[in-house]
């Protein structure tokens, strides 16, 4: 995929200016994919092709996949609590910049882009304390799209696609060593996402990068879950590929999402899945809670990244990434 800018669909701009939670899908150095949900707060520059979010030093494997490979996928998958009103499914690929030292005129921006959507910003001498690291310590992924593809909001039927063709399906993967059948209970992952109304998948696409959709879960049993999705975007045979299941409420107040690792495979449009990690989180749903728990963590993920040197090998990496870039621009000229 190149990098040139694309005109933008307005069903594209609408999705990624209004919507609350979104899924963000990398890549892992053995060719599988993590899908995860994040809030960007309308965070998208169309003249510069850009849309972004914002994550923490406290996860930094995230950050470490992202800058070791830059390709990756948004999906604006829900119009829940958002301001978008259309009915389309919009995915956004493309190459990631990693921002691990914004502006503060960056940070002060965010935090006046985010108060419509997660509420307004608590201020003074004990909460600026209690704050000073989730908001002065963001990191912003920007995501450079070189291919905007909208369907109806479940992802069936074909899409309109802006920017490189849409490829066939990828090529099966060779199964892990230690084998693709469950590590982790179906029954008890089956339980937690129970009452996560979101599911979706990710995986490495024909071209390298992550493909997210969504999938319905019709059932389990001891080898996997079951899984429903569009035949366009369900890929045969095995691989590997990402699972989530969340739910969110106005706001983000009482988030709870589930991320999940494993084998998937597809034969004669039948999908299985076999989990192998899965992890999981829930936000309290009270807001004043919640933003005390944010502050905490954050001042904990920061003391903790700056001790065990993560801070410095990110920051050695997005060096890297910065000088490939220039290598790849000079080859384009």
């Amino acid at each position: 995929m190149s990098s040139t800018r694309l005109p933008w669909p307005d069903t594209a701009y609408e999705a990624f200016k209004g919507d609350l939670t979104v899924a963000a899908a990398y890549l892992t150095p053995a060719g599988g994919a993590v899908v995860t949900s994040v809030s960007p707060v309308g965070l998208a520059d169309r003249a510069a092709n850009e849309v972004s979010f914002t994550t923490s030093l406290g996860f930094p494997k995230k950050l470490e996949r992202i800058l070791r490979n830059p390709r990756v996928c948004l999906a604006y998958h829900t119009r829940e609590h958002g301001f978008a009103t259309h009915s389309h499914y919009v995915l956004a690929q493309g190459r990631a910049e990693v921002d691990l030292q914004p502006s503060a005129q960056r940070l002060a921006g965010l935090m006046d882009a985010s108060e419509p959507f997660l509420g307004r910003t608590r201020r003074g001498g004990v909460w600026d304390w209690l704050l000073r690291e989730y908001h002065q310590n963001r990191v912003f992924v920007d995501v450079h799209p070189d291919r905007i593809a909208v369907w109806p909001l479940s992802a069936s039927g074909r899409a309109t696609v802006t920017g490189a063709s849409w490829p066939g399906h990828p090529a099966e993967q060779e199964p892990p060593r230690n084998g693709t059948t469950p590590r982790t209970p179906v029954a008890k992952l089956a339980r937690q996402i129970a009452a996560l109304p979101h599911r979706l998948l990710a995986y490495q696409g024909a071209d390298g990068h992550p493909v997210i959709l969504p999938v319905t879960v019709t059932g389990h049993d001891e080898r996997g879950l079951r899984l429903a999705a569009s035949s366009e975007l369900l890929p045969p045979g095995g691989r590997r590929a990402g699972f989530l299941a969340h739910s969110f409420q106005p706001q983000c107040v009482g988030v709870s999402m589930r991320t999940v690792t494993g084998w998937l495979t597809v034969e004669d449009g039948r999908a299985l899945y076999a989990p192998h990690t899965s992890t999981g989180m829930t936000a309290p749903p009270n807001r004043m809670v919640m933003t005390v728990a944010n502050g905490l963590l954050a001042k904990q993920g920061l003391r903790r990244a700056q001790r065990n040197g993560t801070t410095a090998r990110l920051r050695d990496l997005a060096a890297r990434d910065r000088a490939q870039g220039s290598e790849r621009q000079s080859d384009n000229m």
